[in-house]
């Protein structure tokens, strides 16, 4: 017998009339971008990050990516971050037209660590992205800290740590930008991509 890796229809056969539910209700609203049913999300989301606002984007990627440029990193920048996790992370840098700077993870939790952040900082260095993985986040109070010191933003990518907390407060509520993903495959997925 072959097992799927991902079965979504199973995960997703609880869950079934509401989507169609959902999913009419769209249609009938002839509204496909953006909307009501977008805005209600972003709200509800932002409540639950304990955030202010949260903006819908297309993906994961674009998030990582347009937080970024708003926080102006753009080429010949470095950007710290670490080399395990979907290229996607790398991905985003390298469209800002930044160069990715890799350090190592922390052994127990496989997220960045903090302590190997001196070790490639240089005056390029412009931002970190630590990666909230298998939901749990990064150390982040000395990350926090070590970017306050040397003038630099933190974009959270907690692609893969919705809901994930830290000393009370939940991941992608603690740096200048805060990212997820939506992928269907994620800790909380939707039914296409989406971030």
């Amino acid at each position: 017998m072959k097992v799927p890796f991902l079965d979504l229809k199973a995960h997703h056969a609880p869950l079934r009339g509401h989507f169609k539910t959902a999913i009419a209700e769209v249609i009938d609203s002839g509204i496909f971008a953006g909307g009501p049913a977008v805005a209600d999300f972003e709200e509800a989301f932002a409540a639950f990050c304990k955030c202010d606002y949260a903006v819908g984007l297309g993906s994961g990627t674009e998030a990582v990516w347009l937080a970024l440029l708003a926080c102006g990193v753009g080429p010949g920048d470095e950007v710290i971050t670490v080399p395990s996790t979907f290229m996607a992370t790398a991905e985003a840098i390298t469209y800002c037209g930044a160069k990715p700077v890799f350090v190592d993870v922390d052994e127990r939790t496989y997220t960045m660590d903090p302590r190997a952040l001196a070790n490639v900082l240089t005056s390029r260095t412009k931002a970190i992205v630590p990666v909230h993985l298998f939901g749990q986040t990064a150390d982040m109070n000395p990350i926090l800290k070590f970017a306050g010191q040397h003038g630099l933003v933190v974009v959270e990518d907690a692609a893969q740590a919705h809901g994930a907390e830290y000393k009370n407060r939940r991941a992608g509520s603690m740096g200048e930008i805060g990212c997820f993903s939506f992928y269907p495959g994620k800790n909380l997925g939707a039914l296409g991509e989406a971030g």
